[in-house]
């Protein structure tokens, strides 16, 4: 299989035909979590710890349960009680995760190039679950399986994502995978809502979700990231919605087969009416939970076969 990475840090150091193994071999783990025994030995014999410096439930239950389906040693760190609470560096965090011989290390952190620091001082396999407004790469990856599952490819299509696009890593990171694919990709939201220096991004902008949406074949809806914002950034929820909210109006400007998706958790009512958010003819976003787990698994199986092929040297 074409993939060659030691640790899974984000999108942008993957090639097109990386990310294709990735999703391929999901589409594997996708029938074996569907089937009546959903367990594989991937992982038998290695050990995985979960390390979440923020809290988090769709991922890390995600993360738990690929382990234990590839038959990893799985265990969960809590983070908010560690060491790092009572002073500890993250240096000195890695260096006391060496001594515990871990083979897989999967790390959400606050601090964007948190879990790229903490790769090059451990000797194991590092998966980054969202380091601050970097990455999330393995969101967008079952993004994509979940996309291409629904329409066939990746490639070429109209991809519309909205919402609070400054804050967000899952934007980030879907813009890159998918950029990565030729898709055409807009970006849709208030100007204090998206980053500085979008216009290089090789993106289109607009601030009006009608405009936006037209002719798009999927459109991604973004939570808004309060707990990252550190001033007035919209005039109240209600006025968000009313603008940026997708309703079935709005989402009637897309293709008449545009999917919805979300990351989750969602705002319904801010982000999303919730009608629209349980309509099975139209959202995915269910669906998104689901491919959560079988690209997780295949992320860390194809990890652990280099891991296999490749002696770990002792890193100061």
């Amino acid at each position: 299989m074409d993939f060659r990475h030691r640790h899974l840090l984000g999108i942008e150091p993957l090639a097109p035909a990386e990310i294709t193994t990735i999703l391929d071999l999901a589409e594997r783990y996708v029938e074996l979590n569907r089937g009546p025994r959903k367990h594989a030995d991937a992982l038998a014999g290695l050990t995985q710890i979960n390390m979440f410096f923020e809290n988090s439930t769709r991922t890390q239950a995600s993360f738990e349960l690929a382990g234990q389906r590839l038959g990893a040693d799985v265990m969960n760190m809590q983070m908010q009680a560690s060491s790092i609470k009572k002073g500890e560096t993250l240096i000195d965090t890695a260096m006391t995760l060496n001594a515990m011989h871990p083979d897989l290390l999967v790390v959400r952190h606050p601090h964007s190039g948190a879990v790229d620091l903490l790769a090059q001082k451990v000797n194991c396999a590092v998966l980054n679950a969202g380091d601050g407004r970097h990455e999330h790469p393995t969101q967008a990856l079952l993004d994509a399986l979940t996309i291409r599952r629904a329409k066939g490819r990746l490639h070429r299509l109209n991809i519309a994502i909205c919402g609070d696009i400054a804050h967000s890593r899952v934007a980030r990171s879907n813009i890159l995978l998918l950029g990565k694919m030729e898709s055409r990709i807009r970006l849709i939201g208030p100007p204090t809502l998206m980053p500085a220096g979008v216009a290089d991004w090789g993106v289109e902008v607009y601030d009006n979700m009608r405009e936006g949406l037209a002719g798009a074949d999927v459109v991604m809806m973004l939570r808004l990231q309060k707990e990252r914002m550190d001033g007035a950034f919209i005039p109240s929820e209600r006025e968000y919605y009313h603008r940026y909210g997708l309703d079935a109006e709005k989402l009637g400007h897309a293709k008449d087969d545009a999917i919805v998706m979300h990351p989750g958790p969602m705002n319904r009512g801010v982000e999303i009416d919730g009608t629209l958010a349980d309509d099975i003819n139209r959202s995915v976003i269910q669906e998104q939970v689901e491919m959560g787990v079988a690209v997780r698994m295949a992320a860390m199986d194809l990890l652990a076969r280099n891991l296999r092929s490749v002696p770990q040297e002792v890193t100061a």
